[in-house]
């Protein structure tokens, strides 16, 4: 906000997408919609920077995967349509502490690291992803994150939610399944979920909730102090 100008409304607008992809999610804990008024008429939790309504809701929940051979999926006729296509995991660097950013110490340069390495392994590039799963444990954890996977330029997240280039209609589908901001936060769950909605998603087995024609799919996973995990997900 300092740097850019960012509006505290530009963050009140992450919300309330949140809201409305949520509706579209039997599984998410919030599937009211709100408006970006709303948001904003939300008690205030930092003066000038936050509202509750822009915080997601720590929750109870569990998750649980099969692993099991690609011979072992093929022999038994399991759907073997998305693969990983590559993947990196990055940790805190000086910067995180050096910087006196808030922005690093919850995770911009991890996500930057581990989304060019991603890039970089896969030979594609941030134009090319169709749909992505992102950390959005606030909303303004979003904002950043827009940046760092390089979804649009450094100092760009504000006209590209104004766009609406993070949604149905525009440059690509941000947390279809409503984000940690509506689908909930069960922190070690949280991962498997985003994996869930994202292979669904290249199945096309999403519903009301389909990005039509997702071909090339992006999991953005982060734990403060600190690791960030980024995956390329691709329907082959």
């Amino acid at each position: 906000m300092q740097q850019y100008g960012t509006q505290l409304s530009t963050f009140a607008k992450i919300r309330a997408k949140a809201s409305r992809h949520a509706a579209n999610n039997p599984l998410a804990l919030f599937r009211n919609v709100v408006t970006e008024d709303d948001v904003l008429n939300s008690p205030v939790m930092w003066p000038g920077v936050l509202t509750r309504l822009m915080a997601c809701p720590p929750t109870c929940g569990a998750a649980a995967a099969v692993l099991c051979s690609a011979d072992f999926a093929t022999a038994r006729g399991l759907d073997c349509s998305v693969r990983i296509r590559a993947q990196a995991m990055t940790t805190d660097r000086p910067i995180t502490f050096e910087a006196h950013d808030m922005r690093e110490v919850v995770g911009f340069s991890m996500a930057r690291a581990a989304a060019q390495q991603v890039f970089e392994a896969a030979g594609v590039g941030p134009r090319d992803i169709d749909v992505v799963e992102l950390h959005d444990c606030f909303a303004q954890n979003e904002l950043i994150s827009y940046e760092a996977l390089g979804l649009c330029p450094l100092g760009g997240a504000e006209k590209f939610i104004c766009d609406g280039d993070n949604t149905y209609g525009g440059q690509v589908v941000t947390n279809p399944s409503g984000g940690l901001l509506s689908k909930g936060h069960p922190l070690g769950a949280t991962g498997l979920a985003q994996c869930t909605e994202l292979v669904e998603q290249l199945r096309g087995t999403a519903g009301k909730r389909q990005v039509a024609g997702a071909r090339l799919a992006l999991q953005h996973n982060l734990g403060l102090g600190g690791a960030c995990v980024v995956t390329l997900y691709e329907r082959v």
